[in-house]
């Protein structure tokens, strides 16, 4: 199968061939790629139209002119289309291609006058990653049937993220890659690669994406801490006393400090080997405005031992959650495998960042769905 898809590729360079005083011309690569038949009982065509539908909801189209996009209208169309492309790992020409070939795939998509190639590059380049980023925000926002309600769950993760480079064909050095966004890194599953690093945060049981920060080669993670949590208190996606789980990459006792002290919540930092816990609870101490008799200053002492408390509970037991952090990786393998995340053919931070609100807002989409379960994830991935 390799042998015959690179030898279609050398075909389409040097044209037919001549074997044996007769001329054959072997199919384009294109002709490989399954076409897209709508079948109303399949049930992965149900699940990508029931995700199609919300882009002609007024609440959606709303978000989307909110934050920047416009028109809303043909906004829809162009994600649409993406969202086709990611579903079923397919470029996005190829899409364009066969929605214009086949009728009954523009009225499944909704999708009547198709774009063509450069109109689609043309209208997303006009947005930045921040105007994506808030329109996905939103559109989850919205499509949320249950407001939340007093503590919760978050899963903070890291992981890498490839571009579409053939460094084994060439070298390529870090010198070489000063001026481009993306830079060397390395990864314990992948080894050595050329991108970027992506760290996401999944609000736990519904795995609903809330923030991810996009870093180029594979920077140490427990810097990242601060980072992190900066995003998801500036956006006001924490409260006083949730618990946010990291492996062993954030490890660092100065992150248990700042998580309880300054952020308020409970860190549940995977530890490593050396931890000791007394010698994070002997840098603990009362906040000085705590000593205060007032009644507003005891809450906040009350608060302190509470989150004290838990954080011991939680530290001291912590491989019992080892079950529940999982679930972040395997939402990243549902990314990467089932969503076309696992190699990006796009090399500046602008266009990886709008590709990434996009999928974030597919995979936050299909959990919604009730896809959201350690075993509905792993299906996903695999399906």
């Amino acid at each position: 199968m390799h042998f015959y898809f690179y030898f279609c590729r050398i075909l389409t360079i040097i044209g037919p061939i001549n074997l044996i005083g007769r001329k054959y011309i072997l199919p384009s690569c294109d002709t490989m790629k399954s076409p897209l038949i709508y079948d109303q009982r399949d049930s992965k065509w149900k699940l990508l139209g029931n995700i199609l539908k919300i882009f002609s909801s007024r609440r959606v189209k709303q978000e989307i002119s909110k934050h920047g996009i416009r028109p809303a209208d043909k906004a829809g169309i162009m994600f649409r289309v993406m969202i086709i492309s990611m579903f079923f790992c397919l470029d996005v020409s190829y899409v364009l291609r066969e929605l214009k070939g086949r009728g009954e795939l523009r009225k499944f998509a909704g999708v009547e006058n198709v774009p063509d190639v450069l109109d689609f590059y043309r209208f997303m380049s006009r947005f930045s990653g921040e105007n994506f980023l808030k329109m996905v925000n939103g559109i989850l926002n919205c499509q949320l049937k249950t407001k939340r309600r007093g503590k919760t769950t978050i899963l903070v993760d890291s992981t890498d993220l490839s571009v579409d480079l053939n460094f084994q064909r060439r070298k390529i050095t870090k010198k070489s890659l000063e001026d481009r966004d993306f830079k060397w890194g390395f990864s314990s599953s992948k080894g050595f690669y050329i991108g970027f690093q992506l760290t996401v945060a999944l609000e736990y049981p519904q795995m609903r994406p809330l923030a991810f920060l996009i870093h180029p080669g594979s920077p140490n993670d427990a810097p990242i801490f601060t980072e992190i949590m900066e995003e998801l208190k500036s956006r006001r996606l924490i409260r006083q006393e949730d618990t946010l789980i990291f492996d062993k990459g954030y490890y660092s006792q100065d992150n248990y400090v700042t998580g309880l002290l300054n952020y308020k919540i409970v860190p549940l930092i995977f530890p490593k080997h050396y931890f000791k816990l007394e010698k994070v609870l002997g840098q603990l101490s009362y906040p000085l405005h705590s000593f205060d008799r007032s009644k507003i200053k005891n809450k906040a002492k009350k608060l302190y031992q509470r989150l004290v408390h838990e954080f011991k509970l939680k530290i001291s037991d912590w491989k019992r959650l080892k079950n529940i952090r999982g679930m972040i990786e395997d939402w990243n393998k549902l990314t990467k495998e089932a969503l076309s995340m696992k190699k990006l053919h796009r090399f500046t931070f602008r266009s990886v960042a709008k590709y990434i609100s996009l999928n974030a807002l597919l995979a936050g989409l299909l959990t919604l769905f009730g896809y959201n379960s350690k075993k509905a994830i792993q299906t996903l991935a695999e399906w």
